[in-house]
């Protein structure tokens, strides 16, 4: 089974979903794990309080990109207060394999840069995003630093 997860990661990672440029997005935040370099610029376009258009640019591990891929899949269409309350166990869900804790920023990224995004635009931030450690992850996982 995790092989099958680990081709589904590698599916999103090799032609990932929402990837590309919103001319001029409501929201916009550039995102960077400086200890590995992976690097994602996330970009909503919000429409009567609906995430009407996402889109990433960025590079950086399968796991990150994987990550951005299958959050914007996730947040396209759901009100912005929804998305706010996605927590860092729901990304974790989404990508469907244990994540080791160096590895754990990586898979964050694309949460917390949402997060920020949010958060500049002035509008409800999610706020378990910006905490790795908030959410309902289980064991290590959520206490470990990358």
């Amino acid at each position: 089974m995790d092989d099958l997860y680990r081709d589904y990661i590698l599916e999103h990672y090799r032609h990932p979903h929402n990837f590309g440029i919103i001319e001029a997005p409501d929201a916009r935040y550039e995102g960077a794990n400086p200890l590995c370099g992976d690097r994602i610029t996330m970009m909503l376009g919000i429409r009567d309080g609906i995430v009407a258009e996402v889109a990433f640019t960025g590079r950086g591990c399968a796991i990150s990109q994987a990550s951005a891929s299958l959050l914007t899949d996730e947040i396209k269409g759901k009100p912005v207060d929804e998305v706010a309350k996605i927590t860092p166990a729901d990304v974790l869900d989404l990508l469907g394999i244990e994540i080791s804790p160096a590895r754990l920023k990586c898979a964050l990224l694309s949460l917390d840069t949402v997060s920020h995004a949010l958060e500049e635009r002035g509008g409800a931030a999610a706020g378990a995003a910006a905490d790795p450690g908030a959410g309902a992850v289980p064991g290590p996982v959520a206490s470990a630093e990358a």
